[in-house]
């Protein structure tokens, strides 16, 4: 009686993945929309305003996360952001005048930015396809990568997409 022998041809390949929501960020992101803060939802009066911030506890943001919005049609002058900033500055850890998306990309990069690629380097390495993924985090991905590794591709280890060889 013969035995067959199996071999695992994807651990085998010696291909290494590189999953991207491995860097999503686990950060709180919360919407502070300036509208609610307006007289009648669309205009800055100033005195009002700065009454309206003095009375919120921003305390509540620490370690957070805020996206900054105007969900108003409203003509918002650049002081107020600059007031919001000075409010923020202490309390969120992150803030931006974009929307939670945009907020959670921001940070998502940032993380990519950071993160140790050195295990890459040398590795056949396949990013690993994702739904709904920012198509901006591939292509940070891959100038982060590039540099460092000999074969990079896009898809699932038994059947990658070639991006490049060295």
């Amino acid at each position: 009686m013969t035995r067959d022998i199996f071999i695992n041809k994807v651990e085998a390949s010696g291909i290494i993945a590189f999953d991207l929501i491995d860097y999503k960020p686990d950060i709180e992101i919360i919407e502070f929309d300036i509208k609610d803060y307006l007289y009648m939802e669309m205009i800055v009066k100033e005195k009002e305003f700065r009454s309206s911030m003095s009375q919120i506890d921003f305390t509540n943001f620490k370690g957070k996360a805020v996206a900054i919005v105007c969900s108003a049609d409203a003509i918002i002058p650049p002081w107020v952001y600059m007031v919001l900033a000075e409010k923020f500055h202490n309390n969120a850890a992150y803030f931006d005048f974009k929307d939670i998306d945009s907020v959670e990309e921001d940070l998502w990069k940032d993380n990519l930015l950071k993160a140790d690629l050195a295990p890459f380097t040398g590795h056949k390495v396949v990013v690993r396809a994702r739904p709904d993924m920012p198509p901006a985090l591939y292509m940070l991905a891959t100038n982060c990568l590039k540099p460092l590794v000999k074969a990079l591709m896009y898809g699932e280890i038994g059947m990658p997409k070639v991006i490049f060889k060295h």
